[in-house]
């Protein structure tokens, strides 16, 4: 998985966010549902997210930093992930030629000791 970054926003980010979390006054006219402060605050992180290229799914804030500092995992292009799936991919390879290696060894030292002529041969 990503590594965190860390990120600032500017104050006019932390603005809209906090704007976007109080409540509105709505009239309710028919079924319609007007979004909730939860709502608006989530459209508003991920508007950030794409601004500042994070999942504003995975936002943390930062214990001790002021409200502008949080982490996130940055977004991935698709060029990143067919690569990062590419390297995953090269890296479980690897790992399980070696472990078949090992295995072909071991194997082959047990066949060579079954194969080996006992040292007293009786005709």
């Amino acid at each position: 998985m990503y590594p965190r970054i860390q990120y600032e926003m500017t104050e006019e980010d932390l603005k809209a966010l906090l704007e976007a979390c109080k409540p509105t006054r709505v009239m309710k006219i028919g079924n319609y549902i007007p979004p909730s402060p939860q709502e608006n605050a989530n459209r508003a992180w991920g508007q950030l997210g794409e601004k500042m290229g994070f999942d504003s799914m995975t936002v943390q804030p930062i214990s001790g930093k002021g409200s502008r500092f949080f982490t996130a995992v940055p977004n991935e292009t698709h060029e990143q992930k067919v690569e990062r799936e590419a390297n995953e991919w090269e890296e479980k390879k690897q790992a399980e030629i070696v472990l078949l290696r090992k295995q072909i060894e071991q194997l082959q030292d047990r066949l060579d000791k079954l194969l080996e002529l006992p040292e007293k041969v009786t005709k």
